[in-house]
């Protein structure tokens, strides 16, 4: 079966899964080989769930009513988004960075939104494979795209950029996270400016925050570049593309002005200056693609943050910022510094460990526990192992795993703080406010 005899098979389902058990009547299903769990073996199970076919590649299914069978289903799902795509000739906006990804993303969005009808990442499914699912999801009504691109090694993003070839891109930043498959800082700069060699080798636009190191110097190469940052002095203020913030407390604050000068002043409910860059982009692509300024302020003032990054949460007499869908050394340092700047006293901080550091590992939650121990806090605890050696060294409270935080917790028993919680994906930190309000899990 040809790339173009599998497409026309495809067009009579409804959408694309790669889990049997989040399947439906006419969906079509990826079996995908994954190392804890083989999806051909649920292949059988999909199809009587409703599923209209089945895309394998165990030989042992070859012939079998309902499915489709490939060489290679992965490298078929990546070939058929690409060839999806290629059927569209819309803006499609590829973003990466080290943190603010899916922030960013979820703002260009609504900013976009006002005036097109985006389709944009699910969630966090910038991967591999959640990259391709994103684009075979897109349809006729579709104005622009939003693709945000993950990585934790280099070459991701080019092979990512390959399959959505995006039009347009931008980097949020480069910090200290993935540092283990990258090789280090220069690994992570190198890997994400893979978005910037594209769209150089392309012809595309490359967006640029100025206020981030690395990044103007990382997107030379792009001829086509659109630059965004702070007005530099007074003077300044009134031209395209700059974004002052105005106000850090208690939420930010930004003015941005349009192409007569006027003023435009958008009240968010983001917390952190960290936080400026992911709104700055979101104006800079809205008065890119001609989003009336006015439609952009009123769509990041009712952007609220969720999903367990820059949430604020009431629960047990306390008032909890969660920041704790994931955490790498840079974005725990910003997080921290917003949290400590403008949440009242008492304070506390529960940080979990950072992962994919690799041999970084020791030295950064070193590094972090020294930082930590300085800042204006009444209790600090740090969780995980990873942390051990320097809570000693610096004579912070030290607990095993979410479990031994929760009975902390609960003995502790906390009231009237203001409680910051962060910690990488795998710590599962969430978990203690999942225990204080069973609604949330």
């Amino acid at each position: 079966m040809t790339l173009d005899q599998l497409y026309t098979k495809i067009q009579a389902c409804t959408r694309p899964v790669i889990d049997s058990r989040h399947g439906g009547v006419g969906v079509l299903c990826f079996a995908l080989r994954a190392s804890r769990a083989d999806g051909n073996e649920s292949a059988r199970a999909a199809l009587g769930a409703g599923a209209r076919y089945a895309v394998v590649d165990d030989p042992g299914l070859k012939g079998t009513e309902g499915m489709l069978w490939v060489e290679d289903a992965r490298a078929t799902l990546q070939a058929l988004a690409r060839h999806h795509r290629r059927r569209f000739s819309i803006p499609i906006v590829g973003i990466t960075g080290s943190n603010g990804k899916t922030t960013t993303k979820e703002l260009v969005r609504d900013v976009l939104a006002r005036r097109y009808r985006v389709h944009a990442t699910a969630g966090n499914l910038n991967n591999h494979i959640g990259v391709p699912l994103t684009l075979i999801g897109m349809n006729r009504e579709t104005d622009i795209a939003i693709v945000e691109m993950g990585a934790n090694h280099q070459g991701e993003i080019d092979l990512l950029s390959r399959i959505a070839e995006p039009t347009h891109g931008l980097i949020t930043n480069i910090g200290k996270a993935h540092l283990e498959g990258f090789g280090g800082i220069e690994g992570v700069k190198k890997g994400k400016s893979e978005l910037y060699r594209y769209l150089a080798e392309t012809g595309g636009v490359g967006f640029v925050n100025r206020e981030e190191k690395f990044l103007e110097e990382l997107s030379i190469p792009v001829a086509r570049r659109i630059f965004y940052q702070r007005p530099r002095a007074t003077g300044e203020e009134g031209q395209r593309y700059q974004i002052a913030l105005r106000s850090e407390k208690p939420h930010l604050q930004v003015r941005f002005w349009d192409i007569r000068s006027h003023a435009f002043r958008a009240s968010t409910q983001l917390t952190g200056v960290h936080n400026w860059g992911n709104i700055a982009t979101a104006v800079a692509l809205g008065q890119y693609f001609k989003v009336p300024e006015r439609d952009i302020a009123e769509a990041l003032e009712t952007y609220v943050p969720q999903n367990n990054r820059s949430e604020w949460r009431e629960l047990a007499g306390n008032r909890f910022f969660l920041d704790a869908y994931n955490a790498n050394p840079t974005s725990m340092r910003h997080a921290l510094d917003g949290f400590c700047r403008h949440s009242p006293t008492p304070r506390m901080a529960l940080l979990g460990a950072m992962f994919e550091l690799g041999p970084y590992s020791e030295q950064e939650h070193d590094q972090m526990a020294a930082y930590v121990a300085e800042l204006p806090l009444d209790e600090v605890v740090l969780v995980g192992q990873a942390f051990a050696p320097a809570a000693k060294r610096y004579g912070l409270t030290f607990l095993n795993g979410v479990a031994d935080l929760i009975e902390w917790f609960e003995a502790r028993n906390p009231s009237g703080f203001h409680i910051f919680l962060k910690g990488s994906r795998g710590m599962r930190m969430d978990q203690l406010i999942e225990h204080l309000d069973p609604a949330t899990s």
